[in-house]
């Protein structure tokens, strides 16, 4: 989905983040409230399909991307890139 794709694209960027961090960051692109248990229900799809890591650092989990999730990002990127000439 476009959302998964656009915290795929934050993630990036940033290297890692916090689950929250992540969600503010994501609202103030779209610029409106992200419903909690929709947003995490797509973090934990990006995880379970391999694009997203998860650890834990004390309290928070941080996520990053993986290779796969980096891989597939610059794929449609180039897929994007290559309609919009």
């Amino acid at each position: 989905s476009g959302r998964r794709r656009d915290m795929c694209i934050i993630l990036a960027g940033e290297g890692e983040c916090t689950g929250q961090a992540l969600k503010t960051r994501l609202s103030k692109h779209y610029d409106e409230r992200i419903d909690p248990e929709s947003f995490y229900g797509a973090l934990s799809a990006l995880v379970d399909a391999g694009f997203v890591e998860e650890r834990e650092e004390g309290i928070a989990d941080v996520y990053s991307l993986t290779d796969a999730g980096e891989r597939h990002l610059r794929e449609h990127f180039e897929w994007m890139r290559e309609r919009l000439k």
